[in-house]
């Protein structure tokens, strides 16, 4: 059973989500906050498995929100995942650099709503991998940081080799294709990488990937 908590300042749009949530026999919606503030504080009661955050609520916003539950040790197994009305824009980046597991638009089709709680719940991906390349080359077109994220040291030729294929927005399956080894044994690499460089998630190894200068985003 998926523990969710609905964070959004609207009702029609909590309603929504719960209705759809409340249909699926593995899902349990644990409660509703209006805004950042009660998500983090109800995120602090209830612990959910999955917080589904609006971006744009009143007073504190869902990055913020997002920034605070991902900096709090005792909810280390809380996985963000952000929804908005808007396109993509630059601070989706921002959230994700803030602790955000996933992305997705508010007029997702239901099946990618649940879909994408299910991926965030357990760890596995960022994103769909079309998502994250968009991601990648809206927001991270950039010239990389003035001064390198510390941590390339710490991780083997190979263990370089698979972050930039999870920045570049492959999934394990994809990643074995390229490498010629199991899912498991990419998985497995994935997961020594985000224990090495202290990543909560795939989210924050595709952050790192690009603040430490491991890869400069391809311009269009």
């Amino acid at each position: 059973m998926i523990r969710v908590l609905i964070a959004d300042d609207q009702a029609l749009m909590r309603a929504g989500f719960r209705a759809l949530l409340d249909a699926e026999e593995d899902l349990e919606v644990v409660g509703e906050a209006t805004d950042g503030t009660s998500a983090v504080h109800l995120s602090r009661c209830l612990r959910p498995d999955v917080v589904l955050m609006d971006v744009q609520m009143p007073g504190l916003d869902g990055i913020e929100a997002t920034r605070r539950i991902a900096a709090d040790a005792d909810l280390a197994a809380v996985r963000v995942l952000i929804l908005t009305n808007y396109g993509l824009d630059s601070y989706v980046f921002t959230a994700l650099r803030a602790g955000a597991s996933g992305f997705l638009l508010k007029d997702a089709d239901p099946a990618d709503l649940l879909h994408a709680i299910s991926v965030v719940a357990r760890g596995d991906a960022l994103l769909a991998p079309t998502v994250t390349r968009t991601l990648i080359s809206e927001f991270v077109a950039g010239p990389p940081p003035a001064v390198p994220t510390a941590g390339r040291d710490v991780l083997t030729p190979r263990e370089q080799e698979i972050v930039e294929l999870v920045a570049r927005g492959l999934t394990n399956e994809e990643i074995a294709g390229r490498m010629v080894i199991s899912p498991l044994t990419a998985k497995t690499h994935v997961n020594r990488a985000m224990t090495k460089l202290h990543c909560r998630d795939r989210a924050q190894l595709v952050v790192w990937a690009y603040e430490s200068g491991l890869i400069t985003p391809r311009r269009r």
